[in-house]
């Protein structure tokens, strides 16, 4: 009987063939925009009572609280934490952490009810930075991206360039955006992307 040995397949990124376009973008536009996907971060769906005991065991077990601002971020080391609902968060965290994190989320809850579920595989995520990122979002965003109203430690559930997205500013200016998007959309985001940069060039 013949021996058959099944390796994984390597892991490729949804946006894998556009890292060449992305770093062209970037040395076109001067610096203006900075276009780059973040492939393979943990993201962690987590839903549970805000106000019962497993939330704020949970915040301790992370060593961060859990947002309870509509719309709002919270970061603590390489962990970031997105109000998405009432009693929903989205745990973003380095690629391969995911087993770990789970285990501490269910192990702080206890008998709480909570629900945790990996969506890693299901988004990978946009970095887009930039003098103008902005402004590139703004072309296909209905949100005012104005620092005033959406400025560092804010996120939304919105659309971009007609696409469902999970928009997070990150901490400083320079630091620019999140964008994470269905893996099965992500290719047709990013060719809206490089079609509107293609102003900055």
């Amino acid at each position: 009987m013949a021996e058959t040995t099944l390796t994984a397949a390597p892991l490729r990124s949804p946006l894998a063939p556009a890292a060449d376009r992305f770093a062209a973008a970037t040395r076109t536009s001067g610096g203006a925009i900075r276009l780059a996907e973040l492939p393979f971060l943990t993201q962690l769906n987590v839903r549970l009572d805000a106000k019962g005991a497993a939330a704020e065991a949970v915040g301790l077990a992370l060593d961060l609280q859990l947002p309870l601002q509509p719309n709002t971020v919270v970061r603590a080391g390489e962990l970031t934490a997105l109000w998405l609902g009432p009693d929903e968060w989205l745990l973003v965290a380095p690629p391969g952490s995911a087993a770990d994190l789970e285990s501490r989320v269910r192990e702080a809850a206890g008998d709480e009810l909570v629900s945790v579920i990996d969506v890693s595989a299901q988004r990978t995520t946009l970095l887009v930075t930039g003098p103008s990122a902005r402004d590139l979002l703004a072309h296909g965003c209905a949100l005012d991206l104005h620092p005033r109203a959406f400025g560092a430690g804010r996120c939304a559930q919105t659309t971009l360039g007609r696409t469902q997205v999970v928009l997070v500013a990150r901490g400083e200016p320079r630091a620019g955006f999140w964008v994470l998007v269905r893996s099965s959309f992500a290719g047709y985001l990013a060719e809206w992307l490089l079609d509107a940069a293609t102003e900055y060039v």
